[in-house]
């Protein structure tokens, strides 16, 4: 009796939310675990006749096999977000999971680099090869943008304005949003498209990529991911470093310096301001350097 609401969410998903196909099923497999748990539990209910406490046992099923507080919530937002869509449908006349909590999940500050470390890193980049020059752009984009690693590996030459020092960037939901981009990024993109990517026999339709590998099509995640393990090996970083710790590591050096938190949320694509708010919690060292600077009783 699910098999007509999961097969609307899915579309909905797909077409309303222009979710990516990872989003969607990850969203799928929330709902398909609750029809899972009623199954076991020899509940049979249709979505109109599913109530909050309900979906309260949901979660403590959720918790008894094991699953931790972050698994949790992330299943308990696809469980909301398919009760919207039939809230949306008209294919409920209530939504159960409105007064839904989920467990508290504790919020950890992203690792990050400091700015000599990824000065080490865009050191450690030997420029006289190609892949390096295209390396060097990449990483100076990726850190001077805040990027996603797929919002990275998108990027097209048709939404790249030097004249103007911007880049547009399709985010998550298929929003755009226009950052501005660094010098130095700029001058190494420069350098990439006018001596390197010229010399590459491109596949047809990815033209406008701007990043290609060796056989002209666009990077991917696996890809970025490896350069930047290799480059922090190089640089004789041991931190465990990925592509989102050059996003991490932008916002973090943005909030120190001083930049207002709405405009950092603006430039990392961030929907609420409360996930931009992590950034506010930094290191201790930060924080008590910022105190004997700027406050009254530190000035003795």
């Amino acid at each position: 009796m699910w098999k007509i609401y999961l097969k609307g969410f899915k579309a909905w998903l797909q077409l309303e939310k222009s979710l990516s196909d990872h989003s969607v099923v990850a969203y799928m497999h929330d709902v398909e675990l609750l029809t899972r748990y009623f199954s076991l539990s020899g509940i049979s209910k249709a979505p109109e006749d599913v109530e909050l406490g309900d979906l309260q046992q949901f979660v403590q099923w959720l918790s008894k096999i094991g699953l931790s507080a972050t698994s949790q919530a992330r299943i308990i937002s696809g469980i909301r977000g398919f009760f919207k869509f039939c809230i949306i449908e008209q294919m409920v006349s209530r939504d159960p999971a409105a007064l839904l909590e989920a467990p508290k999940t504790p919020r950890h500050l992203p690792d990050t680099l400091s700015v000599e470390e990824i000065d080490q890193m865009f050191a450690s980049i030997d420029v006289s090869t190609p892949e390096g020059v295209r390396n060097k752009a990449m990483l100076e984009t990726l850190y001077s943008c805040g990027l996603r690693v797929s919002e990275l590996i998108q990027l097209t030459l048709s939404g790249y304005f030097p004249d103007d020092a911007f880049i547009r960037v399709i985010g998550k939901g298929n929003k755009e949003r226009l950052i501005p981009i660094g010098r130095s990024a700029m001058q190494y993109i420069s350098l990439y498209t006018e001596h390197i990517r010229t010399q590459n026999t491109i596949k047809p339709g990815k033209e406008d990529f701007l990043f290609l590998n060796r056989r002209g099509s666009p990077l991917s995640r696996v890809m970025v991911f490896y350069i930047i393990k290799s480059l922090a090996q190089q640089a004789g970083i041991t931190k465990i470093i990925s592509p989102h710790t050059f996003r991490h590591s932008f916002a973090t050096h943005l909030v120190e310096g001083g930049a207002d938190l709405r405009a950092v949320q603006e430039m990392l694509g961030h929907e609420s301001i409360t996930t931009t708010e992590i950034y506010t919690h930094l290191n201790r060292d930060f924080l008590r350097d910022t105190l004997q600077r700027f406050h009254p009783a530190f000035q003795l």
